[in-house]
């Protein structure tokens, strides 16, 4: 019965920031891969950042730079910082994780077994 709720989502400004929190139960017991995606509607989920369950982070290339991911073991909480925001950052924003290593598959929707019910995030040029 895992469970992810994701919040923090909402409407501003480019070059504006918000910080998205993902709120996990059921994972105390194993280590995990841990991600954040992204989608437009009619468009497939796209990989934002990701934490591994080796505690690698990666990111896709369009927010290196901007976009910081992390979190909180003891509150069993991921968080993704996004600064500098864009309209093509537009776009729901689901948490996802899997129990395991995800390794070069980090950005395949496909490869996560839980997902949170998302948070619309908007930004306005």
């Amino acid at each position: 019965q895992v469970r992810l709720v994701e919040s923090g989502g909402g409407s501003v400004q480019a070059g504006g920031s918000l910080r998205l929190s993902c709120a996990a139960s059921g994972y105390g017991y194993s280590r995990t891969c841990m991600g954040w995606f992204r989608q437009v509607a009619g468009k497939k989920r796209e990989g934002v950042a990701a934490i591994d369950s080796d505690g690698s982070k990666n990111y896709a290339d369009s927010v290196k730079g901007r976009f910081t991911v992390s979190q909180d073991n003891a509150k069993n909480t991921l968080y993704l910082q996004m600064n500098s925001l864009k309209p093509e950052d537009t776009g729901m924003y689901y948490c996802a994780a899997d129990r395991g290593r995800c390794g070069t598959y980090w950005r395949s929707d496909a490869w996560y077994n839980d997902w949170g019910q998302g948070t619309q995030v908007t930004v306005s040029s």
